[in-house]
This record gives structure tokens, C-alpha cells and sequence, in this order.
């Protein structure tokens, strides 16, 4: 079975929220079978700005479900949105 690159865009709740505390909790609660690739911030409108989470999975049904869960419940993110899926050579 192969690998999968998704891209994730992670909205906070407002531009006051701690994006450093965010990204810490994404590094920090990685579920297993999924491995963090790489996290920027992108800049969105009036002092707003989302973090671009890509993680690597395996190939197959529901890979991208428990990162999925994972930061829906994390504080100050408002929503999320997988942005990009590709699989890996």
C-alpha cells in the first residue's frame, strides 16, 4: 500500500487566537499512522491567518479521518478544510 499527501487549511476562530499554541498541539498530537510533512501560516484578510498543515498517511479508507478529529478539538480553531490529496511515490 502506498502514501498519501494531504493538504489541510486550518482556519482560527479569530486573529487574536495563538497560532503557535495551535501548531504546538498539532505537533504534539499527531494520531498514529499519520506523519506531520510540513505546517506554514498563510495570510488571509484583515490580520487573519490559517495554517497550511500537510501530513503523510497510508493509502486507504479513512486516512485522513483521526488528523481530521484531532484538530477539530483543538481550541481556537473555528473550521478546516482538506485542500489537496495526493498519493506519493
Amino acid at each position: 500500500m502506498g502514501e498519501v499527501l494531504t493538504t489541510m487549511k486550518i482556519m482560527p476562530d479569530s486573529p487574536e487566537v495563538d497560532l503557535e499554541a495551535i501548531k504546538s498541539t498539532i505537533e504534539s498530537s499527531m494520531p498514529e499512522g499519520a506523519k506531520l510533512h510540513e505546517m506554514n501560516e498563510e495570510p488571509i484578510a484583515f490580520g487573519l491567518v490559517a495554517i497550511v498543515l500537510q501530513f503523510i498517511t497510508e493509502d486507504g479508507e479513512g486516512g485522513s479521518e483521526s488528523v481530521e478529529e484531532m484538530v477539530s478539538g483543538i481550541e481556537g480553531v473555528a473550521s478546516f478544510e482538506i485542500t489537496g490529496v495526493g498519493r506519493l511515490m
